[in-house]
């Protein structure tokens, strides 16, 4: 009996960017399509585990194929992954407790989201427990450079309101839900107690980047009223009604993928 060839999950041939911009408020979607354009150079073989797939969106703008399994805590964002047949199968379940047999997947990925759990551990080993041996794990965090890198913090730090500054990175980070913004040597040692060792790993998302994801949570209020009224982001997704956001951002997407004092990290992981 021959022994069938690894399926991979296919890349996104359309523009990452333009995917994400014209369904997101802007803030978010430049992070994203940075994020999703980077899946096109790291295969992920099926079985996929999407940990924390939210409403399926990403996936969409990453990969040109159906994700195997996405799961998540929130059955409103899950409802919304199962209209735009983001997965195969869409799964309410805790991280701490997945609903699978040992060794099921092939690869799993968590994009931008271990950061908002506040206890990894039992996340990270149940990750590694329905794993097959060898298997990938991929995800991406906001690394300790986050808040370091907020702009008006560190104009308060320069002008010599450095209360005022912490101030301003605690309320920061408590709107964006982070529980972790940690450097490579904690997260090596978190990886290493669940049995997973990382292969590459690299920081994107200059202190610029940061500097227009910080703002927009602010001059984005009006998608935030536009979602309200229409359930939509973008109420028209044009090219021409986003060509100020285009303007503003694109540059940004198109910074170099590798940024040593960049805020996020991804990580490229593998089962001991």
């Amino acid at each position: 009996m021959t022994s069938q060839a690894p399926r991979y999950a296919q890349p996104q041939s359309q523009d990452p960017y333009w995917l994400n911009i014209k369904e997101l408020p802007y803030f978010r979607a430049l992070l994203r399509a940075v994020e999703a354009r980077e899946y096109q150079d790291i295969p992920l073989e099926q079985p996929i585990l999407d940990l924390g797939c939210g409403d399926g969106h990403f996936v969409t703008t990453a990969f040109e194929t159906q994700i195997d399994t996405g799961l998540d805590p929130w059955t409103g964002p899950l409802r919304q992954a199962a209209r735009r047949k983001s997965y195969c199968m869409a799964v309410h379940g805790q991280g701490a407790q997945l609903p699978f047999p040992d060794g099921y997947f092939a690869s799993a990925m968590s994009n931008s989201v271990l950061e908002h759990i506040e206890n990894l551990d039992p996340v990270l080993e149940e990750v590694v427990r329905v794993l097959k041996p060898g298997a990938k794990f991929v995800f991406c965090v906001p690394n300790h450079r986050f808040l370091a890198n907020l702009s008006v913090s560190s104009f308060l730090d320069r002008i010599g309101l450095k209360r005022l500054a912490e101030i301003y990175r605690r309320f920061f980070n408590r709107i964006s839900r982070h529980d972790h913004c940690d450097d490579l040597k904690t997260w090596q040692e978190r990886l290493s107690k669940a049995g997973l060792t990382i292969e590459e790993q690299w920081d994107y998302f200059s202190p610029a980047a940061t500097h227009v994801l910080e703002w927009g949570h602010y001059f984005g209020l009006p998608s935030l009223v536009m979602h309200f009224l229409f359930r939509r982001w973008i109420v028209v997704p044009a090219k021409w009604s986003l060509s100020l956001t285009r303007l503003i951002t694109k540059k940004y997407y198109n910074e170099a993928r590798r940024q040593p004092q960049g805020s996020y990290s991804f990580y490229i992981t593998r089962k001991v």
